[in-house]
This record gives C-alpha cells, sequence and structure tokens, in this order.
C-alpha cells in the first residue's frame, strides 16, 4: 500500500477503522495500571456512581483510538508527531464488551511556517460505539511530511 504524505490529507478526506471489540479484562487492566478509580475497576461501585455500571476510563479511550488510527491510517503515512491535543470530550461511557470503530476527518491542512518539508492537518477523531451511538470526540493537529519532489498524489 502507497504511503500517505501531506499533500493526500484534503478537508473533508474521512479514513474509517474498526470495528475493535473492547475485552473488559483489558479495560480494567488498563484503569488498574492507569486510572484506578472505583467506577473503572470494580462493579458494584461503578453502579452507584454517575455512570451507572462499570465504564472504561477515559484515558483507555484515547489509548484505543491511538491505536485505531494507528492502524487506520496513521502507519502507513509520513506522519511525524503532534505537537499536542486541543479537545478531548468523553460524550458516553465506554462499557466492557463494547465494539467500536473510528471516524477520522479531516478539518484543516496548512503548510508548516517554518519547516518546508512538513504540513499540519487538523483531525477529528470520534469513536462511535456498534449502535451508532459518539462516545468520544478527539481533535489533534498531525504533523505530516511533503511529498518529495516527483511523487504521485494517492487516492
Amino acid at each position: 500500500m502507497s504511503r500517505l504524505y501531506w499533500e493526500d490529507f484534503t478537508v473533508g478526506r474521512v479514513f474509517e477503522h474498526g470495528p475493535r471489540l473492547l475485552p473488559r479484562e483489558e479495560m480494567v487492566a488498563f484503569a488498574a495500571e492507569f486510572d484506578p478509580q472505583p467506577m473503572h475497576l470494580d462493579d458494584e461501585a461503578a453502579r452507584h456512581s454517575m455512570l451507572g455500571g462499570l465504564a472504561a476510563s477515559g484515558w483507555y479511550g484515547c489509548a484505543i483510538v491511538m491505536r485505531m488510527m494507528f492502524d487506520g491510517f496513521v502507519g502507513r503515512s509520513e506522519a511525524m508527531g503532534a505537537p499536542g491535543v486541543e479537545e478531548v470530550r468523553w460524550l458516553a461511557p465506554i462499557r466492557p464488551g463494547d465494539s467500536v470503530h473510528l471516524r477520522a476527518t479531516v478539518r484543516n491542512v496548512r503548510a508548516s511556517l517554518t519547516r518546508p518539508d512538513m504540513g499540519l492537518v487538523r483531525i477529528e477523531f470520534e469513536l462511535f460505539g456498534a449502535g451508532g451511538e459518539r462516545l468520544m470526540v478527539l481533535i489533534a493537529p498531525l504533523m505530516m511530511a511533503k511529498r518529495p519532489a516527483g511523487g504521485a498524489v494517492q487516492p
């Protein structure tokens, strides 16, 4: 499969990836290590929380989005990292056993003002549950290498 460069990311382009099953064991293990709040670890405590049942850590959701974006397109692109994340919103609980899919929509592109070999691609990542409910949104600018002279643009 051909590599993706900055020029291949046009406003409105959409990348989809998934589904991915989110096993209880993985969610709880992540929470135990990185976000050990009771609503992410214990069924009974979670039932009495505002989440009304065991739910994944939002940071687990971010890690899943990262994995899915890598598998979906970043792993075949000339990505150079990201200068940060503009926004993360957790809109609905991610539950053990959920099946999710990722939609990444290019919202803005611009050439770097200081590095002629790269550009920035602002992407809105949306994580959806199996029923189509939006679970999470993450917006981030990604740094992408520009295509070397003479390279063809990818569809």
